[in-house]
């Protein structure tokens, strides 16, 4: 029998990087672009975010937290060019796309359809950027569909692509077709040029998923490990027909639900759950969506920007500026605590192993202690030479008045 899922959604991520001289004018463009409007965090409304970050990482990624509604008000008031001068101060700004009201219809073939729920530019003022792409399948409740769906559009940015999505539908009013789609994906994102200096992947999604199935898959009677093998696909983003060993390619797993199980990869993070457990389709989606979404931004952000210092470093003539950013990044965010919730710390946990940004801090703080011991050496070797000409000036001065006196 086809497994079957009562709701699911995905987000499509697409990192990219804007040169930071050129970071201002990006968020200058945002603003003057009526489609795009500051995505305001409050208390109030977004209370579980709040609660969720400490104090730190909610200062650090939505400082809208600590804003009155006065300051909000006046901040909306200036002139793009003095608001895109304050954003830019900020270290993290997110901005929403606002989609049109949709239009209903359907195409005579059969395949996937798919709706866009939600579109956000995520922007560190370090030039660190996440284009961010909320799906859903519409009137299909097959596993195999989200399968092929997730396998399949995440490769969309790939030249020749549209040939292999002719069973694949967009079904907004937003966008006429994928096509255009990908156009505006482009006109968001820009230039590849320095993206790519950072070895980050332009043709590929990285896939960040949730699924909850029918209880009659999985529940008191009928265990995890009958369905296991969808699980390992929905986890290595593998389509529905995939025959091959499943365990080679396994995901981390991670679980501290009964009736829910997260898998972690470099491709990207799902959440399968059975409907089992009433959490799973009320609570646990919008976590997943919410606090641990921006977990998970918050820590490729981490790996994407010390690939990027570890490029500076690499530059003789900025060693200093580099020395100076990596001492503020081990203050601001590598030694801080993200949160005190402990499901939440867990899934941290994993992102930092799965990124390895052990590895990528340690590597980059190596060369940082050479570097800083080889600029001490050079600084004494200069202090000595200076000492040693002083102290030779000083006896020629000694030995010409000692000569004056005899004299």
């Amino acid at each position: 029998m086809e497994l079957k899922m009562n709701y699911q959604y995905t987000y499509f991520i697409h990192p990219f990087v804007v040169k930071e001289s050129k970071y201002q004018r990006y968020i200058l463009s945002l603003l003057k672009d009526k489609r795009f409007k500051l995505k305001v965090f409050q208390k109030g409304k977004d209370f579980d975010l709040y609660k969720y970050f400490s104090p730190k990482m909610r200062d650090f990624l939505f400082s809208s937290f600590s804003h009155s509604k006065l300051k909000l008000d006046k901040l909306e008031e200036l002139p793009e060019d003095t608001k895109s001068a304050i954003l830019s101060k900020y270290p993290c700004t997110i901005f929403e796309y606002e989609l049109k009201e949709d239009i209903q219809g359907k195409a005579e073939d059969k395949g996937i359809f798919f709706k866009i729920q939600k579109v956000e530019v995520i922007c560190f003022n370090t030039g660190i950027c996440f284009f961010s792409m909320k799906t859903n399948i519409e009137d299909s409740q097959n596993f195999s569909d989200i399968l092929n769906f997730n396998y399949k559009f995440r490769d969309i940015k790939q030249e020749n692509t549209l040939k292999g999505y002719d069973k694949i539908y967009l079904q907004t009013s937003t966008f006429s077709s994928i096509n255009k789609l990908t156009e505006f994906i482009k006109d968001i994102t820009g230039s590849d040029v320095e993206t790519m200096k950072l070895d980050i992947d332009t043709q590929r999604f990285l896939t960040y998923s949730y699924a909850c199935i029918d209880s009659e898959f999985w529940n008191s009677n009928k265990s995890f490990e009958d369905i296991e093998y969808n699980f390992i696909k929905y986890a290595n983003f593998l389509p529905a027909d995939n025959s091959a060993d499943l365990k080679a390619d396994e995901a981390t797993i991670f679980s501290e639900w009964k009736y829910a199980k997260m898998g972690f990869s470099k491709q990207g993070v799902v959440l399968f759950a059975s409907s089992s457990d009433i959490n799973n389709f009320t609570d646990l989606p919008n976590k997943f969506e919410n606090e641990y979404f921006y977990t998970y931004i918050l820590n490729l952000y981490k790996k994407i920007y010390l690939k990027k210092l570890e490029v500076e470093f690499r530059d003789s003539s900025n060693l200093k500026m580099a020395r100076k950013k990596f001492i503020e990044f081990t203050k601001s965010l590598w030694v801080q605590d993200i949160t005190d919730d402990e499901t939440g710390s867990n899934v941290n946990y994993r992102l930092i192993k799965i990124f390895e940004l052990d590895r990528l801090y340690y590597e980059i703080k190596t060369k940082y202690d050479v570097l800083y011991k080889e600029l001490n050496i050079e600084k004494n070797s200069k202090a000595i030479i200076v000492v040693a000409i002083i102290l030779v000036v000083s006896l020629v001065f000694n030995i010409l008045n000692y000569i004056e006196i005899i004299r």
